[in-house]
């Protein structure tokens, strides 16, 4: 071998040994790749393809460290194409332009190409088109890699030229089987480490699903290790920041609060409580759930509990007044208060009903004894009149009364459940519906009499 080349393999073994032990690990078959058995397994639909080399344009959406890179790569290979790539944060039309000519010649030499385009989320929606023309003249496969929501982030053009593949957070069983094949493998190339009970179970649980994070987090025990035997109190020492998923506007965020409401509204205090600190473990900002729980007191119990409203409110101030972690407990005892009080949504029906029975229907008058009569011009001209003061009335209510426009006068919008204090509001509308209809039937019974 010529000293050219032993410097070249020195120059390549240094570069490899000063690499993250996440790139040292990447998988260079499908064999050696872990995880996404409902799209790799026996019959899932990326294997089938594979038997059928019949590759297309793809997005690959799941969040960080599942291998999204890795399997557009390994997908690639499969059918010998040419792997091209551009991550989304560093590239524009210009770097567009470039791997776009180089496919061209890749196809002028009967050459396929696979584009992958890294975080193809953060191209604007004018860079996302770019890559239609070419798409459809198969000068190159398409392979996107998101972490976001594809029905938000991507153009509906681009989404329908290719299909979407949802890729999961990997368990806590397949993480252990990546670490312990970097232990075996790859770790300090000649040093052989050895680890503790439980150590590589607890670097699973810590890195949240993600293989480059539990991958990075072997690395920095083995390095913080003094005698090549990884135990608990290294790894302790290891994990010292926090390794959530949770990504403020993304979906994780989202998919979080959103099951904390469903919780709410299920009655389910212990799921509640669960995701309410996931999201502060995550690092959500308190007062933004704060917010979201003064709306569920609104929207899921309602007059069926209208301490729940109040409760939210004061554990908001809390959070105001005192910050963490005082404020953190008064959120805390408002959601388990809300899971356990009575539900009602009948305001928030309601409300909903009249926002859309106002748009579709006319902008009716006010009824001319509803309407105010401050000078005494309006006074002459009707307003206010044969108006009943209810306070005058038999138990202060002016029976027959109508206070709706006359187009919409039988309507009825709020509906209060049988349930909680609504019902007790139920039965007092029954009760002065009644005292309606008897007043009515009275009126009409002296129009016929005369």
């Amino acid at each position: 071998m010529a000293a050219d080349d032993l410097f070249s393999e020195q120059t390549k073994y240094d570069a490899q040994k000063s690499a993250p032990l996440a790139a040292r690990l990447r998988p260079e078959s499908l064999a050696d790749y872990f995880g996404q058995d409902h799209l790799l397994g026996e019959n899932a639909p990326l294997r089938l393809m594979i038997e059928q080399k019949s590759l297309h344009s793809m997005i690959l959406w799941g969040p960080p460290g599942v291998g999204k890179t890795t399997l557009a790569r390994l997908l690639a290979q499969t059918e010998n194409c040419d792997f091209l790539s551009l991550s989304a944060v560093m590239s524009g039309i210009k770097e567009i332009r470039e791997v776009v000519a180089k496919a061209k010649q890749n196809q002028a030499m009967q050459r396929r190409t696979v584009l992958f385009v890294d975080e193809v989320h953060r191209f604007n929606k004018s860079q996302q088109d770019a890559f239609l023309p070419y798409v459809e003249d198969g000068t190159f496969i398409f392979i996107g890699a998101t972490t976001e929501n594809p029905s938000f982030e991507l153009n509906n053009a681009l989404l329908s030229r290719a299909r979407v593949y949802v890729l999961k957070s990997m368990p806590v069983e397949v993480l252990v089987t990546v670490l312990e094949r970097a232990l075996v493998n790859e770790l300090g190339f000649s040093n052989h480490y050895s680890v503790a009970d439980g150590v590589l179970e607890t670097l699973a649980k810590a890195a949240d699903g993600d293989a480059r994070t539990a991958l990075n987090l072997l690395e920095i025990a083995s390095q913080l290790s003094t005698d090549q035997h990884i135990t608990m109190d290294v790894v302790a020492t290891s994990l010292q920041n926090s390794f959530r998923r949770f990504d403020k506007g993304g979906d994780a965020f989202y998919d979080q609060i959103s099951a904390l409401h469903k919780s709410v509204r299920g009655s389910d205090p212990q799921g509640a409580l669960y995701w309410f600190a996931r999201m502060i473990d995550g690092g959500c900002d308190p007062l933004y759930i704060a917010r979201r729980v003064v709306r569920m007191a609104s929207e899921e119990i309602g007059n069926a509990d209208p301490r729940a409203l109040t409760i939210s409110l004061n554990a908001w101030d809390v959070q105001q007044r005192l910050g963490s972690p005082e404020g953190e407990l008064a959120i805390a005892q408002a959601i388990s208060y809300l899971a356990c009080a009575a539900k009602s949504n009948a305001v928030y029906m309601a409300y909903k009903q009249l926002l859309v029975t106002v748009k579709q229907q006319p902008s009716y008058e006010v009824p001319m004894h509803l309407r105010n009569a401050p000078t005494s011009l309006m006074a002459d001209m009707g307003h206010g009149d044969e108006y009943r003061y209810a306070h005058d009335e038999p138990n202060a209510f002016a029976a027959g009364e109508c206070y709706l426009p006359e187009e919409i006068k039988h309507s009825q919008f709020y509906q209060p459940v049988e349930r909680g204090l609504e019902q007790k509001m139920a039965e007092k509308l029954r009760y002065l519906e009644e005292l309606n209809r008897a007043s009515q039937q009275q009126r009409y019974s002296g129009l016929t009499d005369d």
